[in-house]
């Protein structure tokens, strides 16, 4: 309720005017107002408010507004830190703040407050208690009244489980005793080999372990948990029940690869799987890998959720209830990182809504060694949170059943709400950075502190034994049983009694290009998807200019051709859906299309309402997602990576608005799409559709940096490919679809050949064939020719604008990685009388293909090839059309010029 009318305006005259208004109309002030004249003629029979009432109205004001504070501040009187930091404190939390003493609140009966206790002093020490404690609440800042109102019944109503019975608390106890022990043990064992410790944040542990056991009991029969590598290992420990033989032999250094060219990853990097039985439910618990790239695994957590929420045997329905994500931050991290934001973004968006994570900082009360006040601007390191209606909150970390309170509160409202949730987990770390790190370098004063804080093991053992749960020795002895059982397996391990570690899956194929596939499709069955793609209900009012763009698809089909690239996409995508196969894209203005050349949605130009002809096909076996995605690049193609690893039975696309635009999604692209499957044995099949092409448009609208895909590509981890006709795109969707070998498919997408005559396909090519690395030139007398210009992209039709002389092929690279060997010698084989061979390509020579192509064609001609293009710049383009096209023209004009002896000499340099 809102106080501040109350207590900053309150006078007789003020409250006889209010009063004077609720009589005539008691909707036409304040609730709090209209409640408090409501108890006022309580107080008088039905009279008149008297000064007397007045007053004790203004004590009964003041009093509200007390607990009003002491809702939305009562965190900041919170003991959080386990080392003893005092709490922030508010003026707020005191009566005095709002005009009363609280001698004033003895006087006030609860019910005036609307409680139920003697007195309001009895209600305000009770609600102290509840949201001063050891725990901190934030959701006032929560806009849906339900929600805010659900908050204070589980809170005040008593309503918020707790644990309460003793084998609870021995069970708890258990629990971190096992976390300290494996923790010690390994710091005692494997001395200065790094682990990053979770010690000092032990209660992450149970945190993780209840969160399984209680969505399990909401329906939940997946959680999927993505976190950074402070606290991994206990994790896959006690969490995944990963073998504690194959732990100790990874700190040996042994690991069972599949070859011994397989890189891998280290220990707390690693992701692990495993079943758990839950009250006779099977409940798969997964902890994805993740790089040192702390939050990045955020969005591929959420996408891997919602892939795996889809119901299998329906179009598109999904379960969120039946799978849970988990995220571990850090609190250095969580407000550091952009993606952190990004992510938040996408939790409410119907593209990629998972029905609420939960959200856990591990709150160290440290970055390495940067402190709070130099690492973020705001008081929390969970505020960010509140900009997205998360609630939150505050458990100190030594507070092992606040803890858990916490966590069955955050998954209650999940079940609830279907929304996001955060716990933030204050402790600290009882080591440095990693474990050959001295902290006291650079905060001596706090790891003073640290090292005379017990562990939170010996914490809540203390306060067991003042309950009189468990003996004095009880602890102790839980601990050292524990210890025994770590060194019982260690010394099992270096007899060698122990089996060879577990088997860790990886995939490094040879980097060759996928054998020729046949994609085509009959031309009944397109012909029949483009009719489907060209009807809507008749209610439907399409925009009058689409009508003209669709009826050209029409006539595309006929004998006059003139395919586009929007429509050979369709196409490829009806079939197949048709076939079994479901399709997902998403990308900023990606329904339309950024160049308006999808239009996959139809907006009804009457009622606004959007039809999407690809989800209404007869026969379809697959289903058909699109979304405009938010104005974000790095958490949406985390999302669909993430998304493509869980579906493998989906074609997952994501489209750039512009190709360079992909800069701010390059550590996804750098850390999962290029090296899961060396890291992790993980696999992927997300096409990434980047416009890319030099058409005058500037430096940030040219180049997809084509060059950095390429120099990432090695080991088959990637394909890289820059189709130049709508067919040879339709074919290569296919075929991604297809291939039972999942890779990353990035495309170097068109932007002026999109609707370009010259470029435009017919529907034979779609209906024989499959896609083509290499495209020979179909005009050239081989006899002729002494050059043979190798090309990619767009370039290829300004090469042949006009009638090219005799000595010059023109051939095209379509698919760059891997490199097409032996269709290259192939095609190149054709022409005898070759004396030189050129790379002619629109970007600088520092960039673009050059580098990577130069010693493959050496390799695949036994010839060093002659560089045509672009000088070495530090931009990719030209900001200015004359200089473009002035550049544009020196390089058609070079490529194409007649070829001297003298070049023979000089070619490769």
């Amino acid at each position: 309720m809102s106080t501040l009318p109350i207590t900053s305006a309150f006078n007789d005259g003020y409250v006889a005017e209010l009063y004077e208004r609720f009589q005539r109309d008691p909707t036409s002030v304040d609730a709090s107002w209209r409640q408090f004249f409501e108890f006022a003629q309580s107080l008088g029979g039905g009279a008149e408010p008297t000064v007397t009432t007045a007053s004790a109205l203004r004590k009964v004001a003041g009093a509200a507004g007390l607990v009003q504070a002491i809702r939305q501040y009562g965190h900041l009187g919170v003991q959080l830190d386990p080392l003893g930091s005092p709490p922030l404190g508010a003026r707020e939390l005191t009566p005095e703040f709002h005009g009363i003493t609280e001698d004033d609140l003895r006087t006030i009966p609860g019910a005036a407050l609307w409680f139920e206790d003697d007195t309001a002093l009895d209600a305000v020490n009770r609600l102290r208690a509840l949201y001063s404690g050891t725990m901190g609440f934030e959701f006032e800042h929560i806009e849906e009244d339900a929600e805010r109102a659900w908050f204070r019944e589980q809170i005040e109503g008593r309503q918020m489980r707790r644990i309460t019975s003793h084998e609870q608390k021995r069970e708890l106890l258990r629990s971190l005793t096992a976390v300290d022990a494996l923790e010690k043990f390994l710091g005692r064992t494997f001395l200065g080999v790094k682990r990053f410790s979770v010690e000092g944040n032990d209660a992450l542990i149970p945190v993780i372990d209840q969160a399984v056991e209680a969505a399990a009991g909401h329906g939940t029969r997946q959680v999927v948990v993505g976190m950074a590598h402070r606290g991994r290992i206990n994790v896959l420990a006690h969490v995944l029940r990963k073998s504690l033989g194959t732990i100790f032999n990874e700190f040996e250094g042994r690991h069972a690869r599949s070859d011994a060219e397989d890189t891998g990853d280290v220990k707390y990097h690693l992701g692990a799987r495993t079943e758990r039985d839950v009250g006779g439910h099977t409940v798969e618990v997964m902890l994805l890998p993740n790089p040192s790239h702390l939050e990045f695994v955020n969005p591929v957590l959420e996408g891997v959720a919602r892939a795996l929420q889809r119901v299998p045997g329906t179009e598109a329905e999904r379960d969120e209830a039946s799978v849970l994500p988990v995220v571990v931050h850090g609190d250095a991290a969580f407000p550091g990182e952009g993606v952190v934001a990004e992510t938040f973004n996408l939790s409410a968006l119907r593209g990629y809504r998972t029905g609420g994570t939960l959200h856990i900082i591990a709150n160290n009360q440290i970055g390495f060694t940067t402190d709070p006040r130099e690492g973020r601007s705001t008081y929390y390191a969970s505020d960010l949170a509140k900009g997205f209606e998360v609630p939150i909150v505050h458990v100190n970390g030594d507070d092992a059943e606040g803890t858990i309170a916490a966590l069955w509160l955050g998954i209650e409202y999940r079940a609830r709400f279907k929304k996001d949730f955060l716990i933030d987990l204050v402790g600290y770390r009882r080591h440095g950075h990693n474990e050959t790190d001295e902290p006291a370098y650079t905060q001596p004063k706090l790891y003073d502190l640290i090292r005379a804080q017990p562990a939170p093991r010996e914490v809540y053992a203390r306060r067991l034994v003042d309950e009189g749960v468990i003996a004095p020795e009880e602890a102790q002895r839980l601990f050292a049983e524990a210890q025994e059982r770590l060194q019982g397996v260690y010394n099992e391990l270096k007899a060698g009694r122990l089996d060879a570690p577990e088997h860790v899956p990886g995939d490094q194929s040879a980097a060759k290009a996928p054998a020729p596939m046949e994609t085509a499709v009959r031309a009944e069955t397109l012909a029949d998807v483009n009719e489907q793609l060209l009807a809507w209900p008749e209610s439907f009012h399409a925009h009058p200019k689409l009508l003209k763009q669709f009826e050209r698809r029409r006539e595309a089909l006929g004998d006059s051709g003139g395919i586009e690239w929007g429509h050979a996409e369709a196409l490829a995508w009806g079939s197949l859906l048709l076939e079994g196969t479901s399709v997902r894209i998403s990308g900023q203005d990606t329904e339309r299309g950024t160049f308006s050349h999808r239009q996959a949605v139809l907006h009804d130009v009457e009622t606004g309402e959007k039809y999407i002809p690809l989800q209404h096909l007869r026969g379809a076996q697959g289903s058909f997602e699109i979304y405009n995605s938010p104005l974000s690049e790095v958490a949406v193609l985390g999302f669909e990576y993430g998304y493509s690893v869980a579906a493998a039975d989906t074609l997952v696309l994501w489209e750039a608005q512009f190709g360079d635009f992909a800069n701010v999604a390059q550590p996804v692209i750098d850390q999962f799409l290029a090296a899961d499957r060396a890291k992790w044995g993980q696999n992927s099949g997300v096409v990434l559709l980047l416009p890319h092409g030099y058409e005058g448009q500037g430096p940030e609208h040219s180049s997809a940096r084509l060059e950095r895909f390429l120099q990432l590509a090695a080991e088959g981890n990637m394909r890289v490919a820059y189709p130049t006709t709508p067919a040879q795109y339709f074919h290569i969707l296919r075929r991604q679809a297809k291939l039972d070998e999942r890779r990353p498919l990035v495309l170097m997408q068109p932007k002026s050949l999109l609707r370009a005559p010259h470029a435009a396909s017919r529907l034979a090519d779609l209906t024989t064939g499959g896609f083509q690395a290499v495209l020979d030139d179909g005009a050239a007398r081989v006899h002729d020719v002494r050059r043979i210009v190798f090309v990619s992209g767009k370039l290829y039709y300004d090469l042949v604008a006009k009638e090219r002389p005799p000595h010059v092929a023109v051939l095209r690279v379509e698919e760059i990685y891997p490199w097409p060997h032996e269709e290259v010698a192939r095609v190149a084989s054709r022409y005898p009388s070759v004396e030189e061979v050129v790379w002619a390509q629109e970007e600088p020579k520092n960039m673009g293909a050059w580098s990577f192509v130069a010693p493959r064609l050496h390799g695949s001609l036994g010839r060093a090839p002659r560089y045509v293009g672009r000088p070495e710049r530090a931009s990719p383009a030209e900001g200015y059309l004359s200089a473009h096209q002035e550049q544009q023209g020196a390089i058609v004009a070079e490529a194409l010029e007649p070829v001297p002896a003298r070049r023979t000499a000089e070619v490769g340099k």
